[in-house]
């Protein structure tokens, strides 16, 4: 690559976001082959909730597992390369999963899948926000969401057409495409450059610069000022001990763990995994009627995010969104929990109510959290730990996310209401955290939320300390010595009556 060419950022990012539709095609696609008749004939054995779940869930164990050293992996050999054997190995455990014949098949298949999404998604969005001109960051890196949500529908879509084949190829050509996705995807990313903060780290400025000038010509210059008087700081050696050695790097990987930990604990992937499943709970009997709401699902996604990466998320800032979102979220699953421990869920109203709820719940979803809060953790983060403190939270997604698949159906199954009362009050909890310590990182540049954070932090500890005082109880000495002066009361009380 020579200094005289230059990259489209937004092509680039277009590209890089296959990861996103690959993850969002098993997303949407899953559930809906989990209860196709040809699947059924092939794995009988899979005709109830907990291996339904379990199925769902086992691509999210490998990726789970993989994700905790991809952040370290990418800071050895590049964020590029990291990418590229990712999506070379989920390309391959997804050509397993078509050509599975036997049960072993499938679970190695999509355990070999989940190893290859563990070790690209995370570093698809590191990748991309440090590749990305400070005036266009936020629009380009939710890029990877709204290509994962084309991707969720067009997973439920792929199996909703392909359910009317009489053969196994109406289960097997979904991963078929998402082989073809991961194939095209690693093949690619060997023509696209380094990470230039990426080269930074690895002490090849020169090369660093010229990237960043292929990219961004006009607004080269300061970000080169900066990256330059924070380099010292910023080295290739950061581990998992360094991301927690200091109280604000701690503090902020911990609260980058926590919100993609409660990103999965709103009920969104519950919503997405097991669409038909729940609307089929809702009132939708006809299979393919549920499958039918469940690509509309898919389509609302689309179209929700494409304003919401465009427009809203720059409008609103990430701290209201991330707030007004989850509260918005909460108050929709506390309401369809209401109405299915009420019994109202089973009148008509009761039921269009919680169909209309779903479809509510994923366009705030969609509007706010799904564009917002990966942009947000990985912002906040500095640059010598942003990959490790980005595979920790990425890690925390999977797991919860695991955990999310594999209980929904049994949950679903035992109490209607149960999961739905669950998922508010993750959403609520975590609201009300986030008024505590988020700060608005909007048009910030990446050295600058540094302050943006520390004003933040200080500004609730003061109103903890405030809080505190107000409530604080009377000293250990003035208690005891009021609880004597009561006792004497008493004594003598007794004493008079007598």
């Amino acid at each position: 690559m020579t200094r005289n060419n230059t990259w489209n950022i937004h092509a680039v990012a277009a590209f890089v976001s296959l990861s996103g539709i690959f993850f969002g095609l098993d997303t949407g696609a899953i559930g809906p082959i989990t209860v196709m008749p040809q699947f059924l004939d092939t794995f009988g054995k899979f005709r109830n909730h907990a291996i339904q779940g379990a199925l769902v869930a086992t691509i999210l164990f490998s990726a789970s597992a993989t994700s905790f050293f991809a952040g370290a992996l990418s800071d050895k050999i590049s964020r590029r390369r990291t990418i590229m054997i990712g999506a070379l190995t989920a390309a391959i455990g997804s050509a397993i999963e078509a050509s599975s014949v036997k049960l072993w098949m499938l679970v190695l298949g999509r355990l070999v899948a989940g190893a290859g999404e563990g070790l690209f998604l995370g570093p698809c969005g590191v990748y991309l926000i440090e590749l990305s001109p400070p005036n266009v960051r936020g629009k380009i890196t939710t890029m990877l969401q709204l290509f994962i949500t084309i991707g969720i529908a067009s997973g439920y879509f792929i199996s909703y057409g392909t359910v009317k084949l009489s053969n196994s190829f109406s289960w097997r050509t979904p991963f078929i495409v998402q082989s073809v996705v991961a194939f095209t995807l690693a093949a690619g990313m060997e023509l696209l450059p380094y990470s230039p903060r990426w080269l930074l780290l690895v002490g090849r400025n020169d090369e660093a610069f010229e990237v960043m000038e292929q990219f961004d010509r006009n607004g080269v210059e300061r970000e080169k000022a900066e990256l330059l008087a924070r380099q010292e700081a910023d080295t290739t050696d950061a581990t998992l001990r360094e991301t927690f050695r200091d109280s604000t790097t701690r503090w902020k990987t911990i609260l980058a763990i926590f919100l993609m930990g409660m990103q999965q604990l709103s009920g969104i992937d519950a919503v997405l995994y097991f669409a038909p499943l729940i609307f089929q709970q809702a009132g939708l009997d006809s299979r393919n009627a549920s499958f039918l709401a469940s690509g509309i699902t898919g389509i609302v996604l689309v179209v929700v995010t494409i304003p919401a990466q465009l427009y809203l998320m720059d409008r609103w800032g990430r701290r209201p969104s991330i707030i007004w979102g989850g509260l918005s979220m909460g108050l929709c699953m506390l309401v369809i929990g209401s109405l299915y421990a009420s019994g109202g869920s089973k009148t008509t109203a009761g039921k269009w109510t919680i169909i209309s709820l779903i479809y509510l719940f994923t366009i705030a979803f969609s509007i706010t959290w799904a564009v917002v809060l990966k942009l947000f953790i990985i912002e906040v983060q500095p640059n010598r730990t942003r990959a490790i403190a980005s595979t920790l939270s990425h890690s925390s997604n999977w797991i919860v996310n695991t955990l999310v698949a594999l209980t929904t159906p049994l949950f679903l199954a035992k109490s209607p209401s149960g999961p739905y009362f669950l998922f508010a009050a993750c959403l609520l909890l975590t609201s009300l955290v986030c008024i505590l310590y988020v700060p608005e990182t909007l048009g910030r540049s990446l050295n600058e939320v540094d302050q943006v954070w520390n004003e933040r932090q200080e500004k609730t500890s003061n109103l903890l300390a405030r809080m505190q005082e107000k409530t604080k109880w009377p000293n250990s000495e003035v208690m005891t010595a009021r609880a004597e002066e009561i006792g004497l009361e008493r004594i003598e009380s007794t004493a008079t009556a007598h």
